[in-house]
């Protein structure tokens, strides 16, 4: 070429083999050689009107080697050269990538006539491709991608971003679809780190119009038109660049599996994953949990044994509530890195929490504690022992298995303790099962150390009242109750607490007047998803608008209007067993069915479950102050949102034992056990109803069962003694009315088992 030089030839052909001989300088190292060349050819003056698509590529390259030389040559001594280079290197850049952005478009369009086969080297595999497929080269596709990267490093973010956005909107052709997808997430990235809301620029269709007069080089045509979609803010703008560029990654993602084209497969993987990571991150900022898992989805097509993705994977179908499809998810994370201890976490909480399958719960637990390497997790495993521990003696019947379990979750709990000495979540979770074995003055000093290291801690402040209360103290914890309140106004369960407690220690009148603020409550926040015309009889509306005493207001004269106005939910106020839930449920879809009136009334479901609750409290304080028919109306209130939970059935039981129609109550309360064999109140009940109707026997079979199923319930002891006591059996029924004294003196206002086993 040097010859071929020297010997003079026309100016064209002197022209491309100065530029190619810059592009041999530059190859080899020779940069400032490599300038010289350039140097005999006045770039910015190049003609390329009527240029063919060979020379238009030449001419980019020469300007992307001419910026890539100057980026590598020492800085200059003097600070305005210095800018006056890194402002040539851009404006090579850009004008690089314009003119060859350009040449491909007009290769396409000449279609088949520009057409030849050429060689390609993918993955160590040559191979004979189309030369529409071919892109701008590893050179120009740099330059193309530096231009903007160096607008943002000098400071001036809008005009980097502006390129991108030109870049993007330039009329693609088949072969810059990789570069797209780079320069997509490129953007989206620098709009998720650099850019917030009161410093986003929006998309201006007009703008850069005005280069082409002072650019000398024509620009690449661009989409155009009234139907083309603009983002309106960063947001918008981010997750479409995302989608672009997972839609383009996740089509030339490299499937075969061959060992020739592993280099090549993992790395287009690894540019996958690079943009499944910013969706994710931009996907979770919007709480668009279940199109992330979709999207997720999509990627499994490629990521065999790829534990990344299965993992993220996972993560969003938990998110999504999706727990079910999650836990196999983490099933398959486990044989893809059985040594990572926060997997066999999650598959055990979501065992515990979600799935009812406490023994596999236990048995990922004592996987994390069974590891062989060493981990910050093992206090965590068993913490999640215990838990697992206490969960199944609440299930199991036998006193020896549940007496076995229950010291098997103290013991793991205080290795917890003892591993974590900071760990507030061990401490609350000891504090828990010491106030169910009754051992208060225990479960105070943890809970109390709970506190110390957590103070705002929900669960450990609502403990402490119920441990307060057990000890008599009601005073305390009714002081206690009301300063949480101060912090958790829209708490309903401290509502209930208060309620509770005012009960036993102010008048009536206070507890019913908490009952109105809780009616209040739900309805502000509740009241605007509810269908007007499914909200009830009225009874709602006059409670929250009437300030008269709940004392002076007859209820029953509002719900008698619509009494038989059914309607059901899914699930109960409180499901004391996942089998009495699942069975409302299914009584419920049943009714559906077959089209009764018992449908599930629209709306989230927990805010009818939380109005039921208030109407059955409410009903019980009616009915410890004798006003039945006031009693009554609330009832029929809850029956209208649930007429299918055995807590209702149970309340209208405890209607009918009060006006003293024992039979009607019977009848009532072996419905609710019928839906809930394990409701505890529905078999004391029961038992007391048999017992006062003489049938001595019965009644002692249901009592016994209700000391099973709740050992600690003073009522059922007492009730039970009484029973003995009637047949004759006085020693045993010693030992029961024993046993409920000491019970009583240790009971709650509530049971233990409203706190529930929090994992946060």
């Amino acid at each position: 070429m040097e010859a071929v030089l020297a010997s003079n030839p026309k100016s064209d052909v002197k022209e491309e083999l100065v530029l190619l001989l810059s592009k041999i300088r530059y190859a080899v190292g020779d940069y400032q050689g490599a300038l010289d060349r350039l140097a005999q050819v006045p770039l910015d003056k190049v003609s390329l009107t009527d240029a063919s698509c060979r020379k238009m590529k030449i001419i980019g390259e020469a300007f992307a080697i001419q910026g890539l030389c100057l980026e590598k040559l020492p800085p200059h001594a003097s600070r305005y050269k210095q800018a006056e280079r890194e402002e040539l290197i851009i404006r090579s850049f850009e004008r690089s990538g314009d003119i060859s952005l350009l040449q491909l478009q007009d290769r396409q369009d000449r279609g088949a006539k520009a057409t030849t086969a050429i060689a390609v080297q993918t993955g160590g595999v040559w191979n004979i491709m189309d030369s529409d497929t071919v892109g701008v080269g590893p050179i120009v596709e740099t330059a193309i991608q530096r231009s903007p990267i160096l607008y943002i490093r000098n400071g001036e973010l809008s005009k980097g971003i502006g390129r991108f956005r030109e870049l993007l909107r330039a009329v693609e052709s088949r072969s810059i679809q990789g570069l797209r997808q780079t320069l997509a997430r490129q953007l989206a990235e620098v709009l998720l780190r650099g850019v917030c809301e009161s410093t986003y620029e929006p998309i201006n269709l007009a703008d850069n119009q005005m280069d082409l007069t002072e650019n000398p080089f024509p620009k690449p045509r661009k989409y155009k038109g009234d139907d083309l979609f603009v983002p309106k803010d960063e947001s918008e703008e981010t997750l479409l660049l995302l989608l672009i560029s997972e839609s383009i990654a996740t089509r030339d993602t490299v499937l075969n599996r061959s060992s020739e084209l592993t280099e090549a497969r993992l790395h287009t993987f690894h540019k996958t994953a690079a943009v499944y990571d910013l969706l994710t991150i931009v996907l979770v900022r919007r709480s668009q949990f279940s199109m992330l898992s979709e999207t997720f989805e999509r990627a499994m097509k490629f990521s065999f044994d790829e534990f990344h993705i299965w993992y993220q994977l996972a993560l969003s179908l938990i998110c999504s509530e999706k727990y079910t499809r999650a836990y196999l998810v983490l099933k398959e994370c486990m044989k893809l890195n059985p040594n990572d201890p926060v997997v066999y976490l999650l598959a055990a909480k979501l065992c515990y929490e979600y799935l009812n399958s406490v023994n596999d719960g236990i048995k990922y637990s004592r996987a994390i504690i069974d590891m062989p390497k060493s981990h910050p997790f093992l206090a965590r495993g068993y913490l999640f022992l215990g838990i697992g521990y206490s969960l199944r003696s609440d299930e199991v019947r036998l006193q020896t298995e549940r007496q076995s379990n229950q010291r098997k979750a103290v013991e793991a709990l205080t290795r917890a303790v003892s591993l974590d000495t900071n760990d507030y979540l061990a401490y609350f979770h000891m504090a828990l099962q010491m106030a169910l074995l009754r051992q208060i003055p225990e479960a105070l000093s943890y809970v109390r150390k709970a506190l110390h290291l957590r103070r705002d801690h929900f669960p450990s402040v609502h403990l402490l009242i119920l441990l307060l209360s057990a000890q008599k103290q009601y005073e305390e914890a009714l002081q206690l109750a009301e300063a949480s309140l101060v912090e958790h106004p829209d708490s309903f369960s401290l509502l209930i607490i208060k309620c509770r407690l005012q009960s036993e220690v102010q008048a009536v009148e206070a507890a019913l007047q908490t009952c109105r603020q809780m009616l209040q409550l739900w309805k502000n926040l509740y009241e605007a998803a509810v269908d007007s015309e499914e909200r009830g009889t009225g009874l709602l509306e006059r409670i929250t608008t009437d300030h008269r005493s709940l004392l002076q207001l007859q209820l029953y004269e509002v719900s008698d209007r619509d009494s038989d106005k059914g309607k059901t939910m899914e699930g109960s106020i409180r499901a004391e067993s996942i089998a009495a839930s699942r069975l409302e449920q299914t009584l419920s879809e049943v009714a559906s069915s077959i089209g009764s009136s018992t449908q599930p009334k629209p709306g989230p479901q927990q805010s009818w479950m939380l109005q039921t609750q208030i109407w059955l409290l409410l009903a019980e304080l009616y009915l410890k102050i004798e006003l039945f028919d006031s009693a009554y109306a609330c009832i029929q209130e809850a029956g209208n949102v649930c007429p299918m939970s055995h807590i209702v059935s149970y309340m209208r039981g405890r209607y009918f034992e009060a006006k003293g129609d024992l039979k009607e109550a019977k009848k009532l309360y072996e419905n609710a056990i019928a839906i809930n064999p394990a409701h505890v109140k529905s078999l004391h009940h029961l038992g007391v109803v048999l017992y006062t109707m003489g049938n001595f026997h019965l009644a002692e079979k249901v009592l016994r069962d209700a000391v099973n199923y709740d050992p600690t319930s003073s009522q059922s002891w007492f009730s039970f003694g009484k029973v003995l006591q009637s047949l004759g059996d006085f020693q045993i029924a010693a030992e029961c009315l024993t046993t409920a004294l000491e019970l009583e003196s240790k009971n709650p206002i509530l049971p233990f088992s409203v706190v529930g086993k929090t994992f946060y």
